[in-house]
């Protein structure tokens, strides 16, 4: 993991855990191990550690979605995938689905209408292979249908109390018996 990636990581566990108004500068350093002046050698603030946090999840998100669909043999394939590949993502990183809920709000304007741009066209992703799966389901329906399967799966930060691999078995059965 390089610089910057920790302290992406490190701001996430901490903005999940106190807020993002809850945490300083000087305390993302701290917790690298840099001065909080280092900090800004990689992000010029904080603001621009949220937004480089939650672009970069939502980037990741829609492209691996993309990558699944077209590797997929049927609509059903490609909802495995989607799912499987969302409940691994969810499960390995709580805080920033937490950052994401409850702090998007305080990314500057123009980083939260790309957020939301790129969160759309993830929705769309998996609202296409609905469409797909379920002829003539329309796409307000689809889209719906994601959101809610998101809700089930992002739920990890606050279902956590049983072992994940298990967690992982009942995030998926859930969402695939949801969606198909």
């Amino acid at each position: 993991m390089n610089r910057r990636e920790q302290i992406l990581e490190t701001a996430a566990d901490l903005f999940a855990a106190r807020g993002f108004h809850g945490v300083s500068v000087g305390d993302i350093g701290r917790a690298c191990g840099i001065s909080g002046p280092a900090l800004y050698k990689h992000f010029d603030s904080k603001d621009a550690v949220l937004a480089a946090m939650l672009v970069g999840i939502s980037e990741t998100l829609l492209d691996e979605g993309r990558t699944r669909v077209a590797r997929a043999t049927s609509p059903r394939h490609a909802l495995e995938l989607l799912v499987a590949y969302h409940t691994d993502f969810a499960l390995r990183h709580r805080s920033l689905i937490v950052v994401q809920d409850r702090d998007w709000q305080s990314l500057p304007p123009a980083a939260r209408e790309r957020v939301r741009h790129l969160q759309r066209e993830y929705v769309d992703v998996w609202a296409g292979e609905l469409r797909r799966l379920h002829r003539g389901l329309h796409t307000d329906r689809a889209r719906a249908m994601a959101h809610a399967a998101f809700g089930l799966i992002n739920s990890t930060p606050h279902s956590g109390v049983i072992a994940d691999e298990a967690m992982r078995g009942v995030l998926e059965r859930m969402a695939m018996g949801a969606l198909a």
